[in-house]
């Protein structure tokens, strides 16, 4: 008889099955309503689910319930899919793009004494791993133009002891990466591209996550594509990727057995040396959910793109306002925010003063992200976080002064038609109310 660390014996007299309570169809109806909740009209959508209660009771009847339901076939085809997608040699699912990085993070070595750059604007969720394995952050400035990380500031900050560098390709617009790479290979430092925003992004020619030594995304709710609300993938072609899977799963392996037992869990060795597995898996329903969606990327994509080159060329022209950097042949975006950024001196009022006038008309914008320096953490855990600010100018002027993110996908044309026009007569408004 077959045997499995997760049941799933197979036939037998007494099988083990894996799934201890299976679905059924009154569930799947409950997930139904959860996904498709009642629209404007609520006695059409209460018939349309007696319809559908309906069929699924048929189909109940004659169908057999998920047997497997965390880390299986539907999730080893999406790594397929992604890998294909970003012609990438392995890709690895996880529960978050967080675990994927750390993943990605323990690989390269971080641990006590080393260090690790990072951009001074991004989530905090990009230094935690490395903040909780007691190695240094370093923060580096950002391009004043695209709001990533500036490498001319990563050259002055980077040490022999830096162990990984982090590039964030903010909004889905590359980070300049040959020369951080370039870098990376002077000082015998990791790239771990923080590719949140950045799936289906490219960079010459090359898809981003594909470019540094590592790539993590994100499949979180408010990415271009999601996997039922938190999820991530981990990309890379090193020949670690044949142990990612373990590193996902506690270090197990089913190829070895202790005696007397089923299987062996073992470490994985990194550029650090060794290090326990992590406890990451991503369940199958989330990969059916990623894999519908990763059908219409391109199309998503495409549809943002227009938004964004709507409201660039409105824009233009308007003084004191800089638009969103549209495609170039050599760097296509996933255009996930549209960064609007505002020239002070010229707009005779900052950014807070845009933020004002905008929410006065109904638009919701946000700055993402708060420069890292700014939170109490990095204080609480030793940090010289004024050092930091002082050494990140422009990422404290563009927080304070210059930029927010607009809106831009899922709007209908007269929405995006009126968030254009708010966004110019609100730079209007400054003006005038400076001039008085």
């Amino acid at each position: 008889m077959a045997r499995d660390f997760r049941y799933a014996t197979g036939a037998a007299v007494v099988p083990w099955p894996a799934v201890g309570e299976p679905y059924q169809g009154e569930d799947v109806l409950e997930m139904v309503r959860f996904l498709l909740g009642p629209g404007a009209d609520q006695a059409a959508y209460e018939q349309a689910l007696r319809q559908m209660q309906a069929a699924i009771g048929k189909l109940a009847r004659v169908a057999s319930p998920a047997s497997k339901l965390t880390t299986g076939r539907q999730v080893q085809l999406l790594e397929r899919e992604v890998a294909k997608l970003l012609k990438a040699k392995y890709a690895l699912f996880t529960s978050s793009w967080t675990m994927g990085a750390e993943i990605a993070y323990a690989f390269a070595g971080v641990g006590p004494g080393t260090e690790v750059i990072a951009p001074a604007i991004t989530f905090f969720a990009t230094i935690e791993y490395p903040l909780l394995m007691g190695a240094k952050v370093v923060l580096a400035d950002v391009d004043p133009r695209t709001l990533n990380m500036d490498p001319a500031d990563v050259a002055r900050k980077i040490t022999r002891r830096t162990r990984a560098i982090v590039p964030v390709h903010l909004g889905g617009h590359p980070a300049d990466m040959d020369p951080i790479m370039a870098l990376a290979k002077k000082y015998d430092a990791m790239v771990i591209e923080d590719a949140a925003h950045a799936f289906g992004a490219s960079y010459k020619g090359r898809m981003m996550g594909t470019i540094g030594h590592f790539g993590a995304f994100s499949f979180h709710e408010v990415k271009n594509i999601t996997s039922l609300g938190e999820g991530g993938v981990l990309v890379t072609d090193l020949p670690y990727g044949k142990d990612l899977a373990k590193a996902r799963f506690i270090g197990f392996d089913g190829s070895r057995r202790i005696k007397d037992w089923l299987y062996d869990v073992v470490a994985l060795k990194g550029k650090g040396g060794y290090f326990p597995g992590r406890m990451c898996p991503a369940t199958e329903i989330q990969a059916v959910g990623l894999r519908v969606q990763l059908k219409r990327l391109r199309q998503i994509i495409a549809a943002r793109r227009r938004a964004a080159r709507y409201l660039t060329t409105r824009f233009r022209g308007v003084p004191g306002l800089i638009p969103q950097q549209l495609d170039t042949r050599e760097i296509k975006s996933t255009y996930h925010l549209y960064l609007l950024q505002v020239d002070p001196k010229e707009l005779g009022g900052d950014i807070q003063d845009l933020k004002q006038e905008l929410g006065k008309r109904g638009v919701v914008q946000i700055p993402h992200f708060a420069p890292l320096y700014k939170f109490r953490a990095l204080r609480d855990l030793g940090y010289d976080t004024k050092a930091m600010e002082r050494s990140c100018p422009v990422a404290e002027e563009a927080f304070r002064h210059r930029f927010t993110h607009l809106p831009i996908y899922g709007l209908s044309a007269q929405q995006l038609d009126y968030l254009a026009a708010a966004v110019i007569e609100s730079a209007e408004a400054v003006r005038r109310r400076k001039r008085r």
